[in-house]
């Protein structure tokens, strides 16, 4: 039977994680007693010195050994625990020269968190391993007992492992019973000690996080760095749209409306009737050319959205869908005008899907607010399928609404139904 057929209970022991993690544990104490040292040695030199000149630069220097001792703890984290801690931001001096690279060490937050994470990580080290030690080795020794108790006599003339004696009687693992019973023993603390190990290693996942990664404000300003570039993107895009839609669209016919006129306008004195046939082709021309300004206007920010708000909006895109779609708005306010832009380009994209390609009978819109949150759900019957892939519309709606810390989520198995629920923050 193929390894990942087995329960997970029963493959835990034998998984490449569980061992990986009994390294990484292994490993701790001693790399945790370095650590320690390190920065005991750095915080007691470095103040004992700082009435001193020299004080200064040897706690900068100790410092900076711990964040390279950072960075090790990062990669094993990354080798064995599968544990993705982001590097945290390098030291970056205001000015060239030793001082400034001095002050800005000891100006760091993430320098400090280094230190403690030696003092930190040293008590947590020795009971980790302890108890995974313990619990390893017990437990194989135990379940294996059978095999290797002939050659390992605890006393003369015994014949197992003594667990009990006080020179009148002693308690000796020997018999068939007893053997089956360490076994079953030992084979209980195989199948608990991956779930232990995994305990354990949670707590050292926290640590390297909490006090070697980038801080809470840090990832905000890398997260909030890539949402910006994404709405600049975004913006970018939706303006060479429009500039495509213009080109393509109404300026080409305002340019054929314009040549038609024209020659109207040579043939009105010698070719009426020929004149006339022109004016009324221009004529429809016009029409044509004012539907897709409007449609484009209406794609840029419709009036209705403006006027009355979200509920006559998401109406009047229903009503444009190739699908009946029943609305139903719940809202006792409205949201700040950007938040409320993007519901109804959310919604209206994806009753585009709907339209083209969802195979869909009927598709339903709902919208209500939750606490400090905008929901959006978009419900179809269709064929279901639907997914954020790579380079695909939801994917590209995903990010949009990520920008502004918004979520999307997809529920499309195939043979549908397909709910697509959004998320986004309300601001008033």
């Amino acid at each position: 039977m193929a390894l990942h057929r087995l329960p997970a209970a029963l493959r835990a022991p034998i998984e490449a994680r569980t061992w990986r993690e009994f390294g990484y544990l292994l490993l701790s104490l001693p790399l945790s007693v370095l650590a320690f040292a390190l920065s005991v040695t750095t915080l007691a030199l470095g103040a004992g010195l700082l009435i001193t000149f020299l004080g200064i630069p040897v706690l900068a220097g100790g410092l900076a050994v711990c964040r390279g001792f950072g960075t090790l703890e990062r990669a094993r984290a990354r080798a064995l625990l599968r544990s993705d801690v982001a590097d945290p931001a390098p030291v970056r001096a205001a000015g060239g020269g030793a001082m400034a690279w001095t002050g800005a060490v000891l100006k760091s937050g993430v320098s400090w968190r280094h230190l403690l994470y030696g003092f930190v990580h040293l008590p947590w080290a020795v009971f980790a391993f302890v108890v995974a030690v313990t619990f390893w080795t017990y437990g194989w020794a135990a379940l294996t007992y059978p095999l290797w108790r002939w050659a390992l006599p605890v006393h003369v003339g015994g014949d197992g492992i003594q667990l009990y004696g006080d020179g009148t009687h002693s308690i000796v693992l020997d018999s068939s019973t007893e053997l089956a019973l360490t076994s079953l023993v030992g084979l209980a603390l195989v199948l608990v000690t991956p779930w232990i190990l995994r305990g354990l290693t949670f707590v050292d996942r926290l640590l390297v996080a909490g006090l070697l990664g980038p801080s809470r404000l840090a990832s905000r300003v890398s997260e909030l760095e890539t949402d910006r570039g994404v709405v600049v993107d975004t913006a970018a895009a939706d303006l060479r749209r429009i500039e495509r839609d213009l080109h393509d669209g109404a300026q080409a016919r305002l340019v054929a409306l314009a040549m038609d006129l024209g020659a109207a306008r040579e043939k009105l004195a010698d070719d009426p009737q020929s004149a006339a046939r022109l004016v009324e082709e221009a004529h429809g021309e016009v029409k044509t050319a004012l539907r897709e300004l409007r449609d484009l206007a209406r794609g840029i920010h419709p009036a209705v959205l403006t006027d009355r708000g979200l509920d006559a909006a998401l109406s009047a895109v229903a009503a444009r869908c190739t699908v009946p779609v029943s609305v139903e708005v719940d809202l006792s306010s409205r949201p700040a005008p950007a938040i409320e832009g993007i519901a109804y380009f959310t919604v209206s994209e994806l009753l585009q899907n709907v339209s083209k390609h969802a195979r869909a009978r009927r598709a339903w819109v709902d919208v209500w607010r939750t606490g400090d949150k905008l929901m959006l759900q978009v419900r179809d019957d269709g064929s279901g399928g639907a997914g954020v892939g790579s380079g695909g519309g939801l994917a590209g709606l995903a990010e949009r609404l990520d920008a502004v810390d918004g979520i999307l989520a997809v529920d499309s198995p195939a043979g549908g139904p397909t709910t697509v629920t959004a998320e986004l923050p309300w601001r008033a």
